[in-house]
């Protein structure tokens, strides 16, 4: 037997608000979502039918909602913080270790390896300690090769 439906009850500030969000600007997809399920939620449909309209889960809109009652639309519709590590490395040290990438080789070598880098990063104190594989991580986001024939300014 189901449990009987306890009313939404969506102020006009915020129903307005929320049609607002999902009408202008450029939001992420997942607020979106979330918002036209909070509208969805106030016209009585039920948490079920809400989260299909919204493409969301009822599981999904039943936190939603109590989101929602405990501190109001904005509160619902943010990223809650995810689990797992923080990133160990800021934006300033990845252009930096991006940076030494794209320098000329040390003389001897020929171009850089992963390795290399990863030392000359912690000889220079950019970071107090890197992986090679983290390196590699870090370079796999941005458009210079350390290990291409040609060195220095992005093969320029």
């Amino acid at each position: 037997m189901a449990r009987p439906l306890t009313p939404f009850i969506l102020p006009a500030a915020d129903q307005s608000a929320l049609e607002k969000f999902t009408r202008t600007g450029r939001r992420p997809v997942r607020a979106v979502r979330r918002a036209q399920a909070l509208l969805a939620l106030a016209t009585g449909i039920g948490q079920q039918a809400a989260g299909q309209a919204a493409g969301l889960s009822r599981q999904t809109v039943s936190q939603l909602r109590s989101r929602y009652e405990q501190a109001g639309w904005q509160y619902a519709l943010a990223e809650a913080p995810r689990s797992g590590t923080p990133p160990r490395f800021d934006g300033s040290q990845r252009a930096a270790l991006t940076a030494l990438a794209c320098t000329p080789a040390p003389t001897g070598h020929s171009r850089w390896t992963l390795r290399l880098l990863a030392d000359k990063a912690v000889e220079l104190a950019l970071v107090d300690t890197i992986s090679h594989e983290t390196v590699s991580q870090v370079l796999k986001k941005t458009s210079c090769s350390p290990t291409a024939s040609s060195t220095g300014a992005w093969g320029r």
